[in-house]
């Protein structure tokens, strides 16, 4: 058995959904197609696919070989297209994650412009709040806000962002008589906080004191806020500040627009929250991909004009 082959084969079936299209395509006929995907199974000693007469679908092993093998193959076909081309011009699949907020605000012009240049690239963008294994997800690349628990990742720091406190003009405007906007921390006591669960320390908001303060620059408070909504979704805590439900504790550039106009304000200036470092990271084993390396670079490039 041509081991590469059958993987190859594999691969195609998935992605085509049937033995007969890949065997259309490839001018062979869908029993020899199936033989290999079967010899492919036996060598590994594990059933890949589910068949039925109407329908094919993966086991629980075949996602799991699926994810890393397309990669594999991908990138095979890259390099022999270089190769035969005398050139690095890249091609194929590049699969890359992030938060919802900074993936779609952020990301995605960055993303446009990439394929702009690079015409050959397909990407496959997953975007989530929570934390995803980025090898168990055939993840090439992914942006991270935040340090980096992982340290078998391989990490390049690319930019800083930092959070703030963020009311709608309509909360601050709604506010019960004799309660007033934040002054000094301890006031968000009194204020509906909308807590972002995904965050380290969820509603134990951090703040040092700059130079406008009450208190000595550098003095720090820690408060443990309180409100009547908590969420996992960045976006789902936009929308809630947007309509006017509490105070969010937020990386600037989800409200970039809304700050700019003044329909979203920065509360307590003078007391800033920790800076949180953005950084891209992909699995040790992508560290020598020329689309990793080419998309690293292009997103520190971006950032720095940020």
């Amino acid at each position: 058995m041509d081991k590469l082959q059958a993987m190859k084969t594999f691969v195609r079936v998935v992605e085509a959904g049937s033995f007969s299209a890949v065997a259309h395509e490839s001018d062979t006929t869908q029993s020899a197609v199936s033989k290999q995907v079967a010899a492919l199974e036996r060598e590994l000693g594990a059933k890949l696919l589910t068949r039925t007469t109407r329908s094919l679908a993966l086991t629980e092993e075949g996602e799991r070989y699926f994810d890393q093998v397309r990669r594999l193959v991908a990138e095979i076909a890259e390099a022999e297209g270089a190769l035969r081309r005398g050139e690095q011009q890249l091609t194929g699949w590049l699969r890359i994650a992030a938060s919802v907020g900074f993936g779609r605000l952020k990301l995605m012009p960055m993303i446009q412009s990439f394929l702009a240049a690079h015409r050959g690239v397909k990407i496959d963008l997953r975007l989530h709040d929570g934390f995803i294994d980025l090898v168990e997800q055939g993840i090439d690349v992914a942006v991270r806000i935040g340090d980096l628990p992982d340290s078998s990742l391989i990490a390049r720091r690319v930019g800083t962002t930092y959070r703030m406190l963020v009311a709608h003009r309509s909360y601050l405007r709604s506010l019960p008589k004799g309660t007033k906007a934040p002054a000094i921390p301890e006031d968000l006591l009194q204020h509906n906080c909308i807590v972002y669960t995904e965050l380290p320390m969820r509603n134990d908001w951090r703040f040092t004191a700059g130079p406008g303060a009450s208190e000595p620059t550098g003095t720090t408070r820690v408060v443990r806020v309180e409100g009547n909504l908590q969420t996992n979704s960045s976006e789902v805590m936009r929308a809630s500040v947007l309509a006017g439900m509490g105070i969010g504790y937020s990386p600037m550039w989800l409200f970039d627009q809304e700050l700019a106009s003044g329909e979203v304000q920065q509360l307590l200036p003078d007391w800033a929250p920790p800076a949180i470092p953005i950084q891209v990271v992909s699995p040790r084993e992508r560290r020598h991909s020329a689309k990793v390396k080419a998309f690293v670079e292009h997103v520190g490039k971006e950032m720095a004009r940020c």
